[in-house]
């Protein structure tokens, strides 16, 4: 981007500013973490949007204190894979309220968790998606590995697989 002056970004100079892909900085808006206008088939960010996503005035500097003297920090967001094999679907049912309700007990912070969970029935895999910022994000590994661990019952592996022939 050659000039600093303007007032509103493409999608294209938004995700180059901050290195990432177009598609994630459309997912961005539509997802509502990104306001931007709609003018024709595009989307236009303003200066002062494009600065609430990243938390940081959006200047040569970018250091200090904003105007209303509050320090600004970047953002860091973590996006993690769980892929659990050999889940019946009882299970998967149980570990899916289990940690979509630990989620939704930290759901009034500004880098509110997301989650997406999957099962296939015929691989008897679940997949959990989760984004969000990186203390959070741990902590939710951290259940799951707890939930997961030796000598918790939560996921029999025996006498199910039987019954899905």
């Amino acid at each position: 981007m050659e000039s600093d002056d303007r007032e509103l970004y493409s999608v294209g100079e938004v995700a180059e500013r901050l290195g990432l892909h177009v598609r994630t900085v459309r997912n961005y808006v539509r997802d509502g973490r990104l306001k931007a206008v709609r003018i024709g088939k595009q989307y236009r960010i303003s200066r002062a949007d494009f600065e609430a996503l990243t938390s940081t005035p959006d200047s040569a500097d970018g250091a200090g204190p904003a105007a209303d003297g509050i320090p600004r920090g970047r953002h860091v967001e973590v996006s993690s894979i769980v892929q659990i094999e050999s889940v019946s679907p009882e299970s998967a049912s149980r570990l899916s309220t289990l940690v979509t309700a630990s989620v939704q007990a930290v759901r009034d912070t500004p880098d509110a968790l997301r989650i997406q969970l999957v099962y296939d029935k015929e691989r008897a895999r679940l997949k959990i998606v989760i984004l969000g910022g990186a203390a959070d994000t741990a902590a939710v590994l951290n259940l799951l590995d707890d939930v997961l661990g030796p000598g918790n019952d939560l996921l029999p592996t025996e006498g199910w697989e039987s019954d899905r022939a």
